[in-house]
């Protein structure tokens, strides 16, 4: 695409991207897309997915620059990239792309690498935070007073990374005020990563089928922090009159452990582990759902609870970090005492058992709620930040949740 005046050159610095399935992946790749259909210049640095050189893929979406990795010894897909390898790849990246902004997605590896490379050619560089340092812990061999260590260290470096950056974003108000806790920084944006609502709802002459039972969908990465076994717990727990079913979208390094279980509990007839799916079988299956459930407790969004909302299901989500922000306990579904598998299943029993006209209700708020986090309006507020704006107003979004900026962040930076 030739470029214009308006046009921007935007590399977004990514330790995690597609084929990798998360949410900081998923978000990159939809932030790329829509950049480029609003007719910018797209580059992503990345970590390579196997083995190998550094690399350049060009796709519809973006020009992917993959750097050298390593498999990490304890995660199943997760790529390190060796700082004396991916910091001066990214120094040759930065010569040869230009770009008139970085944006970075976190603080480790690649992002580390790009945030120094831009702070040293006097690049503008926004910084979007979308983990928590301890989420690491399931990862880590170590005692839990080392990853405290690790944590705090982590948290340091975060402050200390991010905060070259002109402005530095995160999803949530709650991830926004662990931030300048934790880190240390004066202003923290907090900006949904943005949801295509009406994607997730009905076409016109499209129809879906009634399910042969009551059927509970989770979707994400089988980690330990997805609490997925409190979940098939609690449909163990339900009323066996009521033949609650269980579908797990999804893969990761819990899913051995959990087909254990499952079979443990005797509930193989009615608890189905579907992997990884497509982007239409996802779709449908948030469709054919009756509830949906997020027992995570280290969410910072949840971009698959919004997609489940938008799609119209009621939720039962854990009571923890920013998920209570998306839930009208009663009004579009319920939260639940987090690890408590007996709360879980009373929760969802309640749903299941309440009138087709009452969940639909439910549905309706889900989407209500869910269209807060319009996409549309946060590729709108990251082109004003690329472009020089020292804040955006959150909107809605921000609004919601009583969020208000004390002061705006002074510009650190100078665009190119």
């Amino acid at each position: 695409m030739p470029r214009t005046q308006d046009t921007l050159r935007i590399l977004i610095a990514a330790d995690t991207y597609p084929p990798d399935v998360n949410g900081a992946a998923v978000f990159c790749h939809r932030l790329a897309r829509h950049m480029t259909r609003m007719g910018h210049e797209v580059h992503i640095a990345a970590a390579r997915n196997d083995s190998g050189p550094d690399l350049v893929q060009h796709t519809e979406d973006a020009t992917v620059h993959r750097f050298r990795s390593f498999k990490a010894p304890t995660h199943e897909y997760y790529r390190l990239c060796l700082p004396w390898l991916v910091e001066p790849a990214m120094d040759r990246l930065m010569e040869e792309v230009q770009p008139d902004v970085v944006h970075v997605q976190c603080h480790y590896m690649i992002g580390k690498a790009a945030i120094e490379a831009a702070e040293r050619r006097r690049i503008r560089t926004i910084a979007t935070n979308h983990f928590m340092p301890e989420n690491l812990d399931p990862f880590l061999p170590f005692p839990d007073w080392f990853c405290r260590i690790v944590a705090e260290n982590s948290w340091r470096d975060m402050g200390r990374l991010m905060g070259k950056a002109s402005v530095v974003t995160t999803p949530t108000p709650l991830a926004a005020q662990t931030m300048r806790e934790r880190a240390g920084f004066d202003h923290v944006l907090p900006l949904s990563n943005g949801i295509d609502v009406d994607h997730y709802q009905l076409r016109p002459g499209e129809e879906i089928a009634p399910g042969q039972r009551p059927t509970v969908l989770f979707v994400g990465r089988l980690a330990v922090e997805k609490n997925v076994d409190v979940l098939i717990d609690a449909v163990a727990a339900t009323d066996p009159a009521l033949d609650i079913g269980l579908e797990i979208v999804g893969d990761g390094e819990q899913r051995d452990v959990l087909a254990e279980k499952i079979l443990a509990l005797g509930l193989q007839d009615r608890v189905r582990m579907r992997g990884h799916v497509d982007e239409d079988q996802l779709r449908l299956a948030y469709l054919e759902a009756d509830v949906f459930c997020q027992p995570g407790t280290a969410e910072l969004q949840s971009l698959v609870s919004l997609e489940a909302m938008s799609a119209g299901l009621p939720v039962v989500l854990a009571d923890a970090l920013a998920l209570p922000h998306l839930v009208e306990p009663g009004v579009n579904g319920h939260l639940f005492a987090p690890g408590d598998a007996a709360d879980l299943a009373a929760k969802l029993e309640d749903i299941v058992t309440r009138s087709s006209e009452q969940r639909e209700a439910m549905g309706r708020r889900s989407r209500e709620i869910a269209s807060r986090h319009s996409i549309t309006k946060t590729m709108e507020a990251f082109e004003q930040l690329y472009r020089g704006a020292d804040w955006v107003d959150p909107g809605q979004y921000g609004k919601a949740q009583g969020w208000r900026p004390a002061a705006r962040r002074p510009r650190r930076q100078r665009t190119r």
